[in-house]
């Protein structure tokens, strides 16, 4: 039993409509459901209750950059607690010198290295460590600190 040439070709053409709707569907449907089976997956070292959930709010929020002169006071004052405010003050003055950018802050991180020094020195000894860095900004960090 063979089908007519017209049955035939009109069963070809059904399958080949299928198989393009198939086509076109199917690796939405695949992509839907990955995503939907990953964000209700506990992930491992997180708190049961705590899911990732797919959400577009999170993905549109730049991550914070910090200002190269917080970077640097930080660093700073790391390197005030690790040796003394000496190298501090110093690597201070070179970094001006080497980014101008950074000369509208000098004053400011050199209080804060002040203040700091105060707290880990004592005012007599950090007052030692001072010099002519910044329009002597330590040793007004150090005196407010006092």
């Amino acid at each position: 039993m063979s089908l007519p040439p017209a049955t035939l070709a009109c069963v070809t053409h059904s399958a080949r409509r299928i198989g393009r709707s198939l086509a076109l569907v199917l690796p939405v449907v695949l992509v839907l459901s990955g995503t939907l089976a990953v964000s209700a997956v506990p992930w491992a070292g997180q708190d049961s209750a705590t899911q990732l959930t797919a959400s577009a709010k999170d993905v549109s929020v730049p991550a914070k950059s910090r200002a190269p002169q917080d970077v640097l006071r930080d660093q700073l004052l790391a390197e005030l607690q690790a040796k003394d405010p000496g190298v501090a003050l110093t690597r201070l003055q070179r970094e001006v010198e080497n980014r101008p950018s950074l000369a509208q802050h000098c004053m400011s991180i050199a209080r804060d290295l002040g203040r700091a020094a105060v707290q880990r020195y004592g005012p007599t000894r950090a007052q030692s460590f001072s010099r002519p860095v910044c329009d002597t900004s330590y040793a007004t960090g150090v005196m407010r600190a006092s």
